[in-house]
């Protein structure tokens, strides 16, 4: 890595967690010393900082003064609220499942922050678990860390090509154990600090929360699926996802959420243990996002693996390509496919991370 950084401007996107803080270290071990950014997203400006927000700051701050960095708050707050919340809002009033993660990479830290400050920079580093490799004609790949737990290239295969081009992954070759180890033995303030949990950014806001604050209640009908019989009511059709099986509310289960009727706003459950009609061998998939551009004469390999949602494997399938895009043949049933989640592809070793699309309804 040496060699590929000698001379460049490199901005850090500082957390106040452990993992970024580790990144300083890297980069400062390499004889590089980088400007430090801690991007404020929220809450709202009305509302008071909560303390975890107070704290990462703080933890940033030490961070950042520890090797002598500079560190700057850039301010996302409205591009978050209006880019990354309007996407969330918009697919799940369409009865589709988001991810706010994923879309929060390629709108707010490879996004927003470029527009803001990261244009001044050749390279964005992050605390992100993944790495990426150069081919025999230059071009950059995303490619899996060798933690499959921590693996992150799934939050980032919506990001663009030239996103892609300027991102440094400084801890990506490290397990999460080797991560600790290093800020332990640097004595970094937040060696000790606990992962970050649930939506990027949203601190202690809860995901139905942070939907009922946009779009309110929406109460209709719970029917089960193979009779028709009305189970009772839930509150809005944005507030469950495919596959769900937990916080249901409903007496004599489990049910399992199956199907989603937008326009007569039925949320349709199956009963039982995991039950057939919750799982989905063929799929299709639109609007890839391909990471790094393929030429004319290539495509995507006919076998792959891929994830649809955050786990640590890998499902192998075959990719079929259509007019539309593709649709993915799953070697054996998937629990809980989603329209509107992502499926993320890789080849079939799972080591290179082709980009993701939408699953279609």
């Amino acid at each position: 890595m040496k060699e590929n950084l000698k001379d460049k401007r490199i901005a850090v996107l500082l957390s106040g967690g452990v993992d970024s803080a580790v990144v300083v270290h890297e980069l400062a071990s390499m004889g590089q010393k980088p400007d430090c950014f801690y991007i404020k997203i929220g809450p709202e400006e009305d509302e008071e900082w909560d303390c975890t927000s107070e704290e990462d700051m703080e933890m940033a701050t030490a961070v950042a003064h520890k090797y002598g960095c500079k560190l700057e708050v850039v301010d996302c707050h409205k591009e978050y609220w209006n880019q990354v919340t309007r996407y969330t809002m918009e697919k799940v009033k369409a009865g589709l499942t988001p991810n706010p993660d994923v879309m929060c990479n390629r709108l707010i830290k490879f996004g927003a922050f470029h527009e803001k400050r990261g244009h001044d920079y050749d390279l964005i580093a992050t605390g992100h678990y993944a790495q990426t490799e150069i081919d025999e004609e230059g071009r950059k790949w995303l490619t899996t860390s060798p933690d499959p737990v921590k693996d992150q290239t799934d939050f980032l295969a919506q990001i663009s090509d030239w996103q892609l081009k300027k991102a440094l992954f400084p801890i990506g070759h490290f397990v999460k154990d080797e991560v600790r180890q290093i800020a332990e033995r640097e004595h970094l303030v937040n060696a000790k600090r606990k992962d970050s949990q649930g939506i990027c950014f949203l601190g202690k806001i809860n995901y139905n929360d942070y939907i009922r604050r946009f779009l309110g209640e929406q109460p209709g009908d719970v029917i089960e699926l193979e009779t028709g019989r009305l189970i009772g009511k839930h509150k809005g059709l944005w507030f469950h996802t495919i596959g769900q099986r937990k916080g249901m509310g409903f007496g004599g289960g489990p049910w399992f959420v199956v199907k989603k009727d937008v326009d007569k706003n039925i949320l349709y459950v199956s009963h039982g243990y995991d039950p057939q009609t919750a799982y989905k061998q063929n799929f299709s998939i639109h609007d890839f996002n391909y990471l790094t551009p393929l030429h004319e004469d290539e495509s995507l390999p006919h076998r792959i693996t891929f994830k649809i949602r955050h786990t640590p494997d890998y499902l192998p399938a075959t990719l079929e390509t259509t007019s539309e895009g593709f649709i993915v043949h799953a070697d054996a049933p998937i629990h809980g496919v989603a329209p509107g989640q992502f499926c993320v592809v890789y080849d079939e070793q799972h080591h290179r991370c082709f980009g993701s699309a939408e699953i279609g309804i």
